[in-house]
Parts: structure tokens; sequence; C-alpha cells
């Protein structure tokens, strides 16, 4: 007799139905596991094991074999400890065969029988519940996995007795609640930010539009704090945004307490990061901190001094919105719909651009080109705005706190959005929520400007040699700055404003 049991495979945020065979019969004593799967996989011979004998159970002095189904997919974590206990001891009459029906299983064993939280329970409820079945996940990814649907039967004990008890009428599991993250008390506020007014009104088209921005200017003249201050005047996560950025973290393991926030998330990795952790990847292909900013803010502090491979690692997830790593035995698709917040010295010394300086090394024109030949022109093409942020005078500093916090411009920020997904949903691109996501075809149909606008947008393509990239992605800031202003066509005025933020190749140039 064989015992079944449904669980998931996790392949990117998608998770593939795996059937764990149970099956016990005559001959040596043995209890192997097969079916691809990797060491903590194998391992979990020995938790299960454990875990039995501390709940009072043994295992028989019989041959065991526990096949995962499909046996050529890849199997990965260790969230197969419980589906294969449960169907061992449905195999020996520890549990009737039939209570394990009609639901899938994860979880992992400690040796004295508790159920650890695994990783991507949000998803494998989202499965779950399109198969038609309930969940049985441990209590620690309950919360979690309840955001999955309001009618899916969730079982979450703490532990395998606790589970036995259930199956056996002796205690009664409650379904449990989705759980949501109390909101953080004393956020960055753009009130903080003194002087830079020219930063700031870049920051909320940036916010506005999704856009890309890039920021140069000499140590300590704000470039971080304004970068920390974007979240404060984004817009909560809608409820499709939610799911996305909820199901990539729960793979990743990175939902605290199975909490979940609609906040946009703010990744700031060090300049040390490598590609994989950058993009995704490594061992298990795990997603990377693009991934893990979907529908959020990358912020890459000190930008040339990342590797240079890894940030040309960034090119394609900007453009498509997504990151695909492929491997011998396998192909792994991840979200990265993010935008991509930068800060960067104008050279090594950071001070070629102030008053009266002079680079003891070189003349400061140079090593400003130099610094700046780090960054490739491809890359430099996809910022939508890079913009010069001056050090910050006393006079700045001892001035009064700007009277404008982040809740009013999160105000504007959102009725620009708001005007943005009113468009494309009219033209049926209800997955399109902001200007920087659009494809070039609808942004032409949108954004193209009339009469003198369009003189000026042939005159500029021309004289700063744009890029078919750069084109459309100056057609885009101009369409994110008409809906600032409430207006219907793009104007002279903002495609003038929008090339000038476009990023200069100069320096990289001369550099070469």
């Amino acid at each position: 007799m064989v015992v079944r049991v449904a669980t998931v495979a996790f392949e990117g945020i998608e998770a593939k139905p795996v059937d764990v065979q149970v099956q016990i019969s005559s001959g040596n004593v043995f209890f192997g596991v097969v079916g691809l799967g990797d060491k903590a996989v194998a391992e979990s011979r020995e938790r299960v094991r454990a875990a039995l004998t501390a709940s009072g159970l043994a295992l028989p002095a019989r041959r065991i074999v526990v096949n995962l189904a499909p046996a050529d997919m890849p199997k990965e974590g260790s969230h197969y400890d419980l589906p294969i206990a449960l169907g061992v001891m449905a195999a020996i009459g520890a549990i009737p065969a039939d209570a394990l029906a009609g639901f899938t299983v994860l979880g992992e064993l400690a040796l004295d029988g508790a159920i650890a939280a695994v990783a991507g329970a949000l998803p494998a409820a989202v499965a779950a519940n399109a198969r038609g079945h309930g969940l049985i996940c441990p209590a620690a990814s309950g919360s979690e996995a309840a955001w999955a649907s309001s009618d899916i039967e969730i079982l979450a004990p703490a532990s395998l007795i606790q589970l036995v008890n259930h199956f056996s009428g002796a205690q009664v599991l409650s379904r449990p609640r989705p759980a949501m993250r109390a909101p953080a008390s004393g956020v960055p506020d753009l009130r903080d930010i003194k002087g830079q007014e020219g930063a700031r009104r870049a920051l909320e088209i940036a916010a506005a539009g999704g856009h890309n921005l890039l920021m140069n200017g000499p140590p300590g003249a704000g470039k971080s704090m304004l970068a920390q201050r974007l979240p404060s005047i984004l817009p909560p996560l809608s409820p499709r945004e939610l799911l996305e950025v909820s199901m990539v973290h729960s793979v990743a393991g990175a939902l605290a307490g199975g909490e979940l926030t609609d906040r946009r998330p703010f990744r700031a990795p060090h300049h040390s990061a490598s590609m994989a952790a950058l993009v995704g990847g490594g061992v298990s292909a795990r997603p990377g901190e693009v991934s893990l900013a979907h529908h959020g803010v990358l912020f890459l502090d000190e930008l040339p001094e990342f590797h240079p491979q890894a940030l040309d690692g960034l090119r394609q997830p900007i453009e498509t919105g997504e990151v695909a790593i492929a491997r011998a035995n396998h192909r792994v698709v991840y979200p990265a719909r993010f935008q991509l917040v930068a800060a960067m010295n104008p050279c090594r010394c950071g001070h070629a651009t102030e008053p009266g300086y002079a680079c003891k090394r070189q003349p400061n024109a140079r090593c400003m080109a130099q610094y700046a030949a780090r960054l490739s022109g491809p890359l430099l093409d996809r910022f939508d705005l890079a913009i010069e942020v001056g050090a910050v005078t006393a006079a700045d500093l001892i001035a009064p706190a700007p009277s404008e916090e982040s809740a009013a411009v999160a105000e504007r920020v959102a009725a620009a959005r708001a005007r943005q997904r009113k468009r494309y949903d009219a033209l049926g691109l209800p997955g399109v929520s902001t200007n920087a996501a659009a494809p070039a075809s609808a942004v032409e149909e949108v954004a193209r400007p009339a009469g003198d606008g369009l003189r000026l947008l042939r005159e500029a393509a021309e004289r700063m040699r744009l890029s078919a990239r750069g084109y459309h992605r100056t057609l885009k800031l101009a369409r994110t700055l008409a809906d600032l202003d409430g207006a219907e066509a793009v104007a002279r005025v903002h495609l003038a404003e929008a090339l000038s933020y476009r990023p200069r190749e100069d320096g990289a140039a001369a550099a070469a």
C-alpha cells in the first residue's frame, strides 16, 4: 500500500505540486528518500525519525521508501519534513489515511516533534487554494498563509502531537488569522531636509512616475537622506501589489512573524554586494535585492563602488521588470519591477565640484571623468533623472525646517499616480500603474507633444544624441510632469524640464 501526501516545490514564486509517496514493505530495515532532493531533503530522514520518537511513535523495522514525484523535478528545502512524517504516520496507522486527503502539507520538524516555520507558506497556500486543497503548515506560518483566501481551510499546529489530537478529535485547531505589521513609528520625513529644493522637486517627480533617479554631489550633501525619505511620499501598495511583494518575501523567508505590510519595500545593499546578491542566484537560485525591492525602491549608495559586472546585471531587470535565473537543470523567474535610486560622489576625492578645490593627483575634470567612467553608458541611459546635489551651507542648516511635510507631497504623488492608473486602465493595460512602466507604444500615444513641443524634442534629440530608450524615457518623464500639474497634454514646458534631467555622459567619454 502506498500513502500519498500533497506538498509543493518552489520555482521562483510559483509553487509546483509534488506528490509524497510513502511505501512500507517487508525486507531489510531501510529508510530512504528518493526524487532528486537536495541535502536538506536527504537529512529529513533523521529529523522525521527523531520527531516521531519524541511524539511516542517508533518507525517499524521494515523497508520504508519515500518518493517525491515528479522524480525529475529538483526538490530543495526542509519543508518536506512534515509531509514525509505524516505519510509515514498514515502508513503505520497512527492517523487515518484519508485525513490527509484534500490537504497540501509543508513544515520543518524539530527533533522534539515541534513544527518549525518554513519559507514560502503564502505561495503554497495560494497554490493549494487553486487546487481546491486546504493547507497544513507550521503555527508560525499560519497568519501568513491565511492571506491566500478566506475560504481555504488551514491547520497550523505547533507540534505533531497537536495535529494527531486534531485528527483524533481530542483537540480542535482554530484557523489562524491574517496578521498585518503595525506602521513603523518615526518614519523619516522630508521636513528633515534643509535646502536642496531642486533635489526635493526631483524626488517628488521620481515618486510620481516611478522613475529612476541618480544623485551626484559631494559627501554630506544629503543624498542618502533624500533617498531614505522617498518611501514616505510613495503611495501604499495596492492589494495586487501587496500579494506579489509578499509572495517574493515569503519565498525568501523575509516575512517576520508572517506579518504583511502595505509599505513599499526599500532595499539598500552595501556596495560590496555580488551579482548573485543583487540580481539573485546562488546554489538554490534565491531572489536577489532587485526582487526583494519589487514594487518598491532599490537604493544604491556610492554607485561607482559597486562591481561593474553586478551593476550591468541590473540593466535587463530594469527594462523587463523580471529576473530569469538559468541553471543547468532548471530556470527560475522572479518579478523585479523596482525603482532604482542611486547616489554618487563627483570623484574619488568627493570635492572636485567645490569652488577653489584642486585635486592633488590630477586636474579636477580628469579626476571626475575617470570616476564617472566606472559606470557604463547603457546603465546611465536607464536613469530618467540625473541631478546635481550641491553642498549644504551653514545658512541652510541654521534656517528653520521647511514647512511642507512628506504627507503634503504624498498627496500630490498619489493624485498623479491615480491619473496614470486611470489612463492605462482605459488603454487596456491594467498591469501598468506608472508612466515609467508603460510600454513605448502607449507612451507615444499619451505623451506625444504637438507644435513647438515637438520641435523642441526633435532638436534636443539631435543635439543631445538621445538613444531610442532616452527618447521614450524623456517622454515618460514629461508625461509625469504634466500629471503633477494636472494637465491633459504634454506641453513644451514639461518637455524642457524633462530634458534638463537627462544624464550626461560627457565625463565618461572624456575619460575614455
